[in-house]
């Protein structure tokens, strides 16, 4: 019984334009994870799941996650437009666990986590993701409040976007990040040469695994 984590898998869509290590990516993961993930074992998926842009354009990809083994905790990032009720979500799935202003329990840890945004100071950030940014602390805040007041003392925090700038400087993230001291944080979004450890923050991207699910716990 594992708690293995992998993001970006960006399914539904030919990836090979974003460069050749992404040629049938989709057959890859399904390869890996099954020579890796059992029955027994928890995947967190940490965003960028499909391309679909509503529930039903994102259906075939999300039943592909459903029939691979394992239990599955997923939540949104940037790319997951198809994002419906989280609520029906959670009731549409097998072994499928939708994380949204809530979490899911491992062992004794809690699985907590948000989508994250781009944070102040990085060279993208504008002040039209001020708004978005304060949300999705706010959403990573509700998640470990949660928690918390249920009982558990061990966390584990998954975002698809990186806690910190591109500076690597501290953010509403990291400071919840120092105040609830999660024993593994987890974040994706990054592909290509922008794939860099943010330590001690570790990166779950699809392609920075080779598209096999890391074992974190």
């Amino acid at each position: 019984m594992a708690l293995f984590a992998i993001s970006d898998l960006h399914l539904g869509r030919d990836m090979d334009i974003f460069g050749e290590n992404w040629a049938n990516h989709q057959e890859r993961i399904a390869d890996n994870w099954r020579a890796v993930v059992s029955d027994s074992d928890t995947v967190i998926l940490g965003g960028d799941i499909s391309w679909g842009m509503r529930l039903a354009d994102a259906s075939k990809d999300l039943e592909f996650i459903d029939c691979l083994p394992g239990r599955k905790i997923i939540h949104s990032g940037n790319h997951d437009y198809w994002w419906d009720s989280t609520q029906k979500l959670n009731s549409m799935y097998r072994s499928m666990c939708f994380l949204r202003n809530n979490y899911f329990s491992y062992l004794d840890y809690a699985v907590c986590g948000s989508r994250g945004w781009i944070c102040p100071g990085d060279t993208r950030y504008t002040s039209d993701d001020e708004k978005v940014y304060r949300r999705e602390v706010m959403r990573t805040q509700m998640s470990l409040e949660k928690a918390v007041s249920d009982g558990y003392k061990k966390f584990v925090l998954s975002l698809h976007f990186p806690p910190v700038n591109d500076k690597n400087e501290c953010s509403g993230f990291s400071e919840l990040i120092e105040r609830y001291e999660p024993e593994i944080v987890i974040y994706g979004h990054l592909h290509g040469v922008q794939k860099e450890q943010l330590n001690p923050y570790k990166l779950v991207s699809a392609d920075y695994l080779n598209f096999k699910p890391v074992k974190i716990i």
